[in-house]
């Protein structure tokens, strides 16, 4: 197995767990947040897949599918048109609010569309290249791609947690 094979299986298993957090969630239950300070479903994967959209095209020269493909307007959010939600205040949390589950998984589809592509075409050598110079050491494109996995497995694990959390005081 080939460590994009190995990639790429990671990034399916968000997909698959993003749509199994979101399926059947009406729009309450999507943007209801435990406390005043926590993130909602609908934030937890809407920062995941922006997070995997922004690195993701940037590492490889792309454009971000949340400008090409429209969704800044179908989101039509009241934040920067390059904001990924890193950082975000309670207020701001509270801003990102979706009608239904399927703004969010389709979003998310085509995200993970365009990260397929790209690691489809990736050769090994390909993950040893810097991407971002800013740290010590350098990033690499295998640190980063790596990174970004890890990063939205833990939310959309937190977007599970908060699911069942809410799924559980609703009833």
């Amino acid at each position: 197995m080939h460590a994009k094979d190995i990639l790429i299986d990671g990034y399916s298993r968000i997909q698959e767990e993003v749509h199994a957090t979101v399926e059947g969630l009406d729009a309450d239950l999507l943007n209801a947040r435990p406390s005043h300070d926590a993130n909602s479903v609908s934030w937890l994967i809407w920062h995941l897949t922006r997070v995997q959209d922004d690195h993701v095209a940037d590492a490889f020269g792309r454009e971000q599918v949340w400008l090409t493909q429209d969704w800044l307007k179908r989101f039509n959010l009241d934040l920067p048109r390059h904001d990924t939600g890193y950082g975000h205040s309670s207020t701001k949390v509270a801003k990102v609010r979706v009608d239904s589950g399927d703004l969010l998984t389709g979003y998310y589809d085509a995200v993970h569309e365009q990260t397929l592509t790209v690691l489809r075409e990736l050769a090994s050598g390909d993950l040893d290249r810097v991407v971002d110079e800013r740290w010590d050491p350098p990033v690499t494109l295998g640190v980063r791609l790596v990174s970004v996995l890890s990063d939205d497995l833990q939310h959309v694990g937190q977007a599970a947690y908060v699911r069942g959390l809410l799924q559980s005081t609703a009833s």
